[in-house]
């Protein structure tokens, strides 16, 4: 499989996620509109979803640079690190983004920034002591690649998504435990065991949203991988970056749930490997990930 294959295989299969889970989006909120018979609920979820989503979309990038405590740095800083994150831009064609360090023992790395002319790449100090020129700049180029490939903003959506459909569960099971059954079904059956699945479905429905969200997580660290060998030119150089990072043990002292998913590596180790768990995962393994940079060709 060639690196081009390799990007739109996986960018097709991001967009069939996408176009599946508005279509869950849509029969969810049918559903629930229907037992509750208010429109006016399924609009005023939609609302707070989208501010309050929409909102971390405009500030994000500051509150994980706060908690992370980064430090900006300019040329005179690190010319090494600032002119291999220079020449990466000039070869993708895209705008130099701010570069900070955190001071972190963990070789890892992020990019954040709601787009390409507001972008932010964050290395650790231990990415910086741990690994080689080629590695580093292999790095970098998948950093790069999710900012050239609007991932900041397709998480966006994807959160906006999934926020829709917490709050519209929210909303109904809250309302069907005051309420009851709705005055629609209160004198058939039919309504009864409608009622009932509905309050499945509000029960798995977060759920399964947050499943979906973390499937195109996983699609889009490929498609970085794949996107940033074809900046280098040099698949082996991120490979051996993600064997190295991931081997590493070294804990991450300001890291939490809420930015794991920012990682170029998952940055909370000695997470399980059985089935169950990996539907949870933020990351591809990073093995499967190892094993298509070294089998593409360029």
């Amino acid at each position: 499989m060639s690196l081009y294959t390799q990007a739109d295989s996986n960018t097709r299969k991001t967009w069939i996620l996408i176009f599946g889970f508005l279509i869950f989006i849509i029969i969810i909120g049918w559903l629930f509109s229907y037992l509750l018979d208010n429109q006016a609920i399924l609009v005023f979820a939609v609302s707070i979803s989208l501010f309050t989503s929409l909102g971390s979309y405009w500030y994000s990038d500051k509150i994980v640079l706060s908690m992370m405590r980064a430090k900006l740095i300019e040329e005179k800083d690190n010319r090494e690190l600032y002119h291999n994150v220079e020449n990466l831009c000039i070869t993708a064609g895209l705008p130099l983004p701010k570069i900070y360090i955190i001071e972190e023992r963990q070789p890892n790395a992020f990019a954040t920034g709601r787009d390409a002319k507001h972008a932010v790449i964050v290395v650790s100090r231990g990415l910086l002591e741990k690994l080689d020129k080629v590695e580093l700049e292999g790095v970098v180029a998948h950093e790069l690649s999710h900012i050239g490939n609007k991932d900041m903003l397709l998480g966006t959506v994807i959160v906006v998504l999934v926020g829709i459909v917490a709050m519209i569960s929210d909303f109904f099971l809250r309302i069907s435990f005051y309420r009851g059954r709705s005055n629609r079904d209160s004198e058939d059956r039919g309504g009864g065991i409608l009622l009932v699945l509905g309050l499945v479905a509000a029960i798995l429905a977060p759920i399964a949203a947050t499943l979906v969200q973390l499937a195109i997580s996983r699609k889009r660290e490929f498609l970085a991988d794949a996107s940033g060998a074809l900046l280098t030119r040099y698949p082996e150089g991120l490979a051996r970056a993600l064997e190295k990072i991931s081997a590493d043990s070294t804990p991450m002292r300001a890291v939490n749930n809420a930015t794991s998913h920012l990682f170029i590596s998952s940055p909370i180790k000695g997470e399980k490997n059985n089935w169950l768990s990996k539907l949870f995962l933020t990351h591809p393994p990073v093995k499967d990930r190892i094993t298509a940079l070294r089998g593409m060709k360029i």
